[in-house]
């Protein structure tokens, strides 16, 4: 993806179809092509269409889980880039939105492979992101000066975690809350102590897990 244009940029935004598709993801939630074709009202032939002009112009990007493909802006430029325009709030009374379909209890806290995810986190990785602690790089997180001390501290080693043959820190998209959260070694350490200090719980015979709320697992950690 190379950097905007004004050109490409209007060319993109010039069709109602298009700039709301871009409005719909400025809940930060990654989205489906269906979807999106779904909350603006076009067809999914004519939304792939769309999307394709979108990503070719720098406005979105797509990452992939698995076979599906997520929709999400391409960075928080363009985010402000949208919401300087005065059309924006009579935009999204127009969307339909899409009810999440996962139960719950996976939505709040549940096992990914060996790391935490659903709301729990996903608020976990964004309050990290927020303190200067990780850095985004592309599908990796980069842990910063900042972050090195405070794992220490909450006990994790990050020297050791880079003995593993794993990715230190990978952003995992998370399959029902659409926005990252933290996957790799780092992210199966962070679960580890969570569970050590009891405010996580394994389930048996389930991914859900028996979390405290968000705001009180990060502040456990601080």
């Amino acid at each position: 993806m190379g950097p905007l244009t004004l050109v490409a940029v209007a060319d993109a935004l010039s069709e109602p179809s298009r700039a709301a598709a871009c409005v719909a993801l400025l809940d930060r939630r990654a989205k489906t092509a269906g979807e999106l074709a779904r909350i603006v009202g076009v067809t999914p032939q004519t939304m792939s269409d769309h999307l394709a002009q979108l990503v070719h112009a720098g406005l979105l990007m797509v990452e992939r889980q698995g076979r599906r493909r997520y929709f999400c802006l391409a960075s928080t430029r363009v985010a402000d880039l949208l919401e300087s325009f005065s059309e924006i709030g009579a935009m999204r009374e127009k969307l339909r939105p899409v009810a999440p379909r996962a139960p719950a209890v996976l939505r709040h806290a549940r096992l990914c492979y060996d790391h935490l995810a659903g709301q729990c986190g996903v608020a976990l990785r964004d309050a990290l992101e927020r303190a200067g602690r990780i850095e985004r790089r592309g599908t990796e997180y980069l842990v910063t000066a900042e972050g090195e001390r405070w794992l220490r501290a909450v006990a994790i080693d990050p020297d050791e975690l880079r003995k593993s043959r794993r990715t230190l820190v990978r952003c995992c998209l998370d399959w029902s809350e659409r926005q990252p959260h933290i996957g790799g070694a780092l992210g199966a350490a962070l679960l580890d102590e969570l569970v050590a200090r009891g405010a996580v719980r394994r389930k048996q015979g389930t991914r859900a897990l028996d979390a405290e709320p968000a705001a009180e697992l990060i502040a456990l950690l601080d």
